[in-house]
Parts: structure tokens; sequence; C-alpha cells
């Protein structure tokens, strides 16, 4: 009744898939698959199914899709439009050999070994996030759609990727751009055509707003309060929640400045994509060979700025919008009390209205 397929997979490794085809006449009652790392576990896999099925009978009939067409069904059927990094995460895990496997196929081990094949290129707090992501797809699969999908699968899988070092943290970055390679940007900006996106704008509102790329981006002048110096963020990441978690930062007058000097509007105060402007940074950054700095940097320079003026954490935190305090008691350690962007030329040159 059971068979055993050895087959490799793109990364050169053998899997061993375990089959139990159960007929009744010519009709197939009852089928179901499994794939190893070793022939010894589907051998055992396979004894061990079919004195279940001899004891309890063959289960119900049930569909058992491959696990990327599992995925289409959740990013379809979700009301929840995914973010930019959740919807990169699922696209990639499509592409892999994980995918291919249908929903039964699927236990810890193939898990784990998808988890191997990511940390061979993807940092352990990255690998986390595929984990992550992929979770949230089995959790509503068998409740949902009836999909075999095991949730302890991928609970295990993830216990086992954490003691074996392939998920982790983030590591904290603590790069910061200097003074002479902002200057070297916002001349490069400065200098392309009026077409394109304000980057001389956006790259001092990150810093002196600590706004992240994509909230830049949705903030809208109905969001603005004028007069408390604040803006209404849209959807702010957070660890656990994203849609729908929309919080009140206050805005430094420099930053309320630059918002002043760009045209009004019903709708997106900074009415660009976060694509065209994180495209626009890198290139920038890659055509003046300043290495390592990421637009995010950004928001951790303006936060430094901050610490640095001799602000406390509630106050930096009311800018910033950390929700937890934990996350910027990292910036403590600094002890420096003044500002070096006082006098900074482009700050006048980026706070003036159109026409002036």
């Amino acid at each position: 009744m059971g068979t055993i397929v050895a087959r490799k997979r793109k990364d050169g490794s053998t899997g061993y898939t375990a089959q139990i085809l159960l007929k009744k006449g010519k009709e197939i009652i009852h089928r179901e698959a499994m794939t190893f790392d070793r022939r010894a576990a589907a051998s055992a896999w396979i004894a061990k199914r079919e004195t279940e099925i001899r004891e309890r009978g063959p289960a119900r009939k049930v569909d058992d899709p491959p696990l990327k067409d599992v995925i289409k069904t959740y990013i379809a059927d979700s009301l929840k439009e995914a973010g930019r990094t959740k919807g990169q995460v699922l696209a990639s895990i499509q592409e892999d050999d994980i995918a291919d496997l249908k929903c039964s196929e699927i236990g810890s081990p193939q898990l784990v070994d998808f988890a191997r094949r990511l940390a061979r290129t993807r940092e352990a707090s990255t690998v986390g996030n595929y984990l992550s992501h992929l979770s949230e797809v089995f959790t509503v699969a068998r409740p949902a759609w009836g999909y075999p999908l095991d949730t302890r699968a991928i609970d295990d899988a993830r216990i086992v990727a954490k003691r074996l070092g392939l998920i982790g943290r983030s590591k904290a970055r603590e790069r910061r751009p200097t003074i002479e390679e902002l200057e070297t940007l916002m001349t490069f900006f400065a200098g392309r055509k009026s077409t394109a996106a304000p980057m001389t704008k956006l790259v001092a509102f990150a810093i002196f707003s600590t706004r992240r790329q994509e909230e830049i981006t949705r903030i809208t002048w109905a969001d603005l309060d004028e007069e408390h110096s604040r803006v209404l963020v849209r959807d702010m990441k957070n660890p656990t929640e994203k849609t729908g978690n929309d919080v009140w930062c206050d805005l430094p007058p420099e930053a309320l400045r630059i918002i002043q000097s760009m045209p009004r509007g019903k709708g997106a105060i900074f009415p660009y994509k976060p694509d065209t402007i994180g495209l626009a940074f890198r290139e920038a950054c890659a055509l003046k060979e300043i290495e390592d700095l990421r637009f995010h940097d950004l928001r951790h320079e303006g936060i430094s700025r901050l610490f640095e003026l001799g602000w406390n954490i509630p106050h930096v935190a009311a800018v910033s919008g950390h929700r937890s305090w934990q996350n910027l008691k990292r910036y403590t350690h600094i002890r420096q009390r003044a500002d070096k962007y006082t006098g900074w030329k482009w700050l006048d040159t980026v706070t003036k209205k159109p026409g002036a």
C-alpha cells in the first residue's frame, strides 16, 4: 500500500516522498503523502500510518492542494491587504520547493529544511519573518478551507529553527549619515529634474520627523494638525498589527516647516510611491559611492538627534511613535548635547515654499 519516491530538490539534496494509496475496486478511497529527508524516516511513517488506517479506517477524502495554491487562496480571501514586506515574503515562498508540496506532505522536517535553505542567504531575523508569515497561512488553512496543513508542524519547526540558530532577532543597525554624506546626497538630488520626486525635502523630512519611508507617503493634509504640530500616521508598523494602527505623532518644528512648504491639496502631502523614493536613494548612494546607507537609517539619525538635543524617552516616543519605550533604551547612552544641524544650509532650501 505504501511506496517511497526519491526526487532531487533544487538545492541538490534528495527528498523521499512516502505515499499511501488505498483503492476499493478501481476507486481511490484514500491517498496521502509526506516527504522526508531520510528514506528510513519515510519507511517508518508508512508503517505507522498503515497501522493507524487498519485500526481506524481511512480518513475521509479532503482537498489536498500544493502549498502555493493555499497561499494564493489566503491572499485572495483576506480582507486585509498584505503589506509590501508580507506580500514579497509570500511571493518568495511560492517560488521555493516547499510550495510544490501538497499540504499533507508538509511536516516540521520539511519546514526546518525550508528554514535552512533561507538561512544560506538571509539573516536569522528574516528567516523568522518568513516562518511567521507562513504560520498565518497554516493557522487559517484547515478551519477556513479544510486544507490539511498542520499548525503543530510549523510551531515545532519554529522551535527547532530557533534552537538551531536559523531564526533570531534582528541586529540593531547603528549606521548614521555624516553631514558630508548628506551634503553629497542633497547636492545630487538638487540637481535632478524638477519633475522628479523632491528628494531633498523627503530626505530632510525623514530625518526631522523620524518617519519611515511608507509612512511619509501615506500622510494626507487631512491628517495634519497644524495647530498642535502633529500628524496622524496611519497603519504604523507594529510587531503585532499594522492595518488600522493609526498613531498621532508630534512634529518637530523643522518637520512642520517642510510640510508647510509643500503645495496644498486634498490628498497626500508627499504624493510619491515608496518604491520610487527607495530606488532614487539607493541609486544616489551607489553613484556617489556612499556605502551601506539605507533610507531607513534616516529615521535612526532623526531619533539619535532628538536624544542628542537632551530629550527624554517619553518626549522622543511622542515623535517616533514607539509604543514600547524598550526599543528606545538603546539610545540612552547618547550624551552629546548639541544639534549638528544648527546652521545646516539645506534646511532653508527644503522649507522654501513654491515660487518663493
